[in-house]
């Protein structure tokens, strides 16, 4: 198996191949194996790599091979050895969902035994020990009524070989929750973000529980993110560090921080890449919306965490992704877009340290926002791609079907439905 790989058939896998060139194999990685969790009976899994069966080459749609030319190519540039990834993962624990859309009907109905709507419940006993919207941060029991499903998951993901530094609640009601890993280097720590998911939503339902990680499933509160804090090494140094720069940053974290910024309505199709996500890019609920950097400030796109003044934890936090997101692209196109700052000597600009929505209009005006929709990010991605392509990282035909795909099963379905509440807005005009 480990020479010769698994056969599967890649039509049956969303982008890969056509009918009549479906043939593909797997090829087990054997430094991820790890006894799963989530079987009854004991089972070895692992990540694998695609390969064609013909001549045994990386398959160029596969994200993980997308992730490991990313990693080379910053080794052959140069500029640095190693990058370092953290995401943060947020979702949430909810107690039941459901939810239907076809010609004639469309609804979802969400509930979770700590939402603030349970609080006028007569049908079960009533012990008034609710979340409200936005004040769920760091919420204990009784209020917080997710603890020991949150410390299960965490629990299981260290069997599993993930290092869980921290769990616990998040801003929002109804069970949302963050689970912190320890960075890693990018294709590993994409493995652990889609093994985390995996484990989160596999004990959840283990415990009579359903989880999202969804990025705003709830009206009027905050939703899911996956910041994304990332370093840069050489020589075992963090070359994002100087402690005369802007809060500690060189000049070169500052260019890489402007090549994320200027290439961020690219970036976005990568990594906020559901129609959903522009659900949560809105004013009001922590989520960035207007491209600037500053430190220790939650509203800029990129915030420079000020926790340590240790040279090793020095790095940038770009909060604009959310786990939807395929975290090997989403990783290796904000390392590209970084790289592309560095090597043109991109000015970030000046940072912005004020809270923005507390800005008027007209200062306002002269920030560049976030996109609007998945449409407009899509569309960004389809003029400025060319950053992604150095050093064969990402292909065009990546790309162009990324795009085809996106726009034909999400953003089309979605545009084209009447929403539910414009029947409260409009039925009776």
């Amino acid at each position: 198996m480990f020479e010769s790989g698994v056969g599967f058939d890649g039509s049956s896998i969303r982008g890969f191949q056509n009918i009549a060139n479906s043939d593909m194999i797997l090829l087990p990685d054997i430094t991820t194996a790890f006894i799963d969790p989530i079987y009854a009976k004991p089972t070895v899994s692992l990540i694998c790599d695609v390969k064609d069966p013909v001549n045994k080459r990386s398959f160029s749609r596969d994200p993980r091979h997308v992730a490991r030319k990313a990693e080379n190519y910053l080794k052959s540039s140069g500029i640095a050895d190693v990058s370092y990834w953290g995401p943060e993962l947020e979702f949430f624990i909810f107690d039941n969902v459901r939810f239907k859309s076809n010609n004639c009907e469309s609804y979802f109905h969400i509930n979770a035994h700590e939402g603030l709507w349970n609080s006028g419940d007569n049908v079960h006993d009533n012990f008034g020990y609710y979340i409200r919207q936005k004040s769920g941060y760091f919420a204990i029991p009784p209020n917080d009524q997710t603890l020991d499903v949150r410390s299960k998951i965490a629990k299981t993901m260290i069997q599993a070989g993930l290092e869980v530094e921290f769990h616990h609640h998040e801003v929002a009601t109804a069970g949302q929750t963050e689970i912190g890993m320890r960075y890693g280097t990018l294709l590993r720590q994409a493995d652990r973000v889609l093994l985390g998911k995996y484990i989160t939503k596999n004990i959840a339902k283990d415990n009579g529980h359903t989880a999202t990680f969804m990025p705003k499933p709830l009206y009027m509160d905050n939703g899911n993110a996956m910041h994304v804090h990332n370093s840069l090494w050489k020589d075992d140094e963090n070359i994002f560090y100087d402690p005369d720069g802007y809060s500690g940053l060189s000049n070169l974290a500052l260019n890489y921080v402007g090549g994320i910024l200027i290439h961020s309505p690219a970036l976005l199709a990568f990594c906020a890449p559901s129609t959903n996500s522009y659900r949560r890019l809105v004013p009001g609920f922590e989520a960035p919306i207007y491209l600037v950097y500053s430190k220790r400030n939650r509203s800029a796109a990129i915030r420079i965490p000020s926790y340590s003044a240790d040279s090793s934890a020095k790095r940038i936090e770009f909060r604009c992704p959310d786990s939807t997101s395929n975290p090997y692209l989403a990783f290796a196109a904000i390392l590209m877009a970084g790289l592309d700052g560095i090597n043109n000597k991109i000015d970030p600009g000046k940072p912005f340290d004020r809270d923005i929505s507390e800005l008027n209009v007209k200062n306002k005006k002269s920030m560049k926002p976030v996109p609007a929709s998945l449409s407009e990010a899509l569309e960004s991605l389809e003029n400025d791609h060319e950053f992604l392509l150095k050093g064969g990282v990402f292909t065009s035909d990546l790309i162009t079907t990324w795009i085809a795909y996106k726009r034909k099963n999400e953003v089309n379905p979605v545009s084209f439905r009447p929403h539910p509440y414009e029947f409260q807005l409009y039925y009776d005009i």
